[in-house]
């Protein structure tokens, strides 16, 4: 198998129900949009929780307390990056850019579909297994199983959201391809504590996104990214000088 098929694999899916999702958008009857979306957001929130809490890699599981320290100082890294305004930004850039004069579009979904969908399809536990999976042994079964998800999610969010969720599939193709790499050029020396207790930020992070789809509260979610990579570094430190947080 080639390396990184699992991801070729899955941008096409975003594309192909994205592109069915768009189609078919008219024909669809607002209020079904709007309850689809509302319960994709209850799943995502209902899911990142059971990952943040309960999830387990090899008899590794989060440690809360790491995850939260992690959490709140990678959210601090991405508020003064400002990494969802920048996100947001090149959305709106995106929309002028593409639709130009279409006023079947209002001002500002596109980005929020592209925001939306991107962090939907790139933080939770499918795409870090999954890549992982796919660079250090080849086997794309947890890409083909999430490729087969977010070609459903993209249709969903398609039909609501519009041509925004095609740009996603750029997003899944950059971070997914980017973690893939990483798992190729490190095989076997992939810590299953530490990719844990990233899963368990990945986890809490679908939360805040579920509860954004469900209208109860936008959260910068994009903001939180760098905890990704500061919750298993504060894990590892933590392990190394047994410190017990």
């Amino acid at each position: 198998m080639i390396v990184g098929a699992g991801t070729l694999l899955n941008t096409g899916t975003v594309l192909a129900g994205g592109t069915v999702g768009m189609l078919a958008g008219d024909r669809i009857p607002v209020r079904m949009r709007e309850l689809v979306v509302q319960v994709l957001g209850v799943f995502v929130a209902v899911y990142g929780t059971k990952v943040a809490i309960t999830s387990t890699l090899h008899g590794q599981t989060p440690d809360l307390a790491i995850v939260l320290i992690g959490l709140l100082a990678g959210t601090v890294a991405g508020s003064l990056l400002d990494l969802d305004g920048r996100l947001l930004a090149f959305g709106r850039w995106a929309e002028r850019r593409i639709a130009r004069g279409d006023r079947h579009e209002s001002s500002g979904t596109m980005a929020r579909a592209f925001v939306t969908t991107s962090l939907l399809f790139c933080v939770g536990p499918l795409t870090i297994l999954g890549s992982f999976d796919d660079g250090a042994r080849g086997d794309i079964l947890l890409l083909g199983i999430k490729s087969t998800l977010d070609g459903i999610a993209a249709l969903a969010f398609a039909a609501t959201l519009g041509r925004g969720v095609l740009l996603s599939a750029a997003t899944v193709l950059v971070v997914q391809g980017s973690l893939t790499a990483v798992a190729w050029a490190g095989r076997g020396g992939l810590d299953d504590y530490l990719i844990a207790q990233a899963l368990g930020a990945g986890g809490l992070m679908l939360v805040a996104l579920g509860l954004g789809l469900l209208d109860i509260r936008r959260i910068r979610v994009a903001d939180m990214l760098p905890a990704l990579l500061l919750v298993p570094a504060l894990a590892a430190l933590s392990r190394h000088f047994n410190w017990g947080l």
